[in-house]
């Protein structure tokens, strides 16, 4: 079992910026693929931002070019550095490890507010 734990998120106004960040602990041999994603009320969970234990990184089109992930191996950590903020990437922003045999492993959420 994975457990991942995020920080950062709040309130922030449009045209902003915020970081986020996800520590990883447990069977850390399982980190795999960790990514974002998010969820707005009344939507569906969506993939925001991923990257490989190698670094190759995969981007929703919203976020192109505004949001950046990175990651530290040896902090266990996954991090997301968000900018140019829009109102709509209001959601709850969940953590996520994919496991080599696609086992999914989520955080809590963490609720980013952007203010217009």
């Amino acid at each position: 079992q994975v457990q991942l734990v995020e920080s950062g998120g709040g309130e922030v106004q449009a045209g902003g910026s915020q970081g986020l960040s996800c520590a990883a602990s447990g069977n850390i041999f399982r980190l795999n693929v960790m990514g974002w994603y998010r969820q707005a009320p009344g939507n569906q969970r969506e993939l925001v931002a991923s990257i490989s234990r190698g670094g190759t990184t995969n981007y929703a089109d919203s976020v192109k070019g505004r949001f950046t992930i990175s990651r530290d191996n040896a902090k266990n950590t996954v991090y997301l550095q968000m900018n140019s903020l829009k109102p709509e990437d209001t959601a709850v922003y969940y953590c996520n490890n994919r496991d080599r045999l696609g086992i999914n492993s989520w955080g809590q959420g963490t609720q980013v507010t952007v203010s217009s």
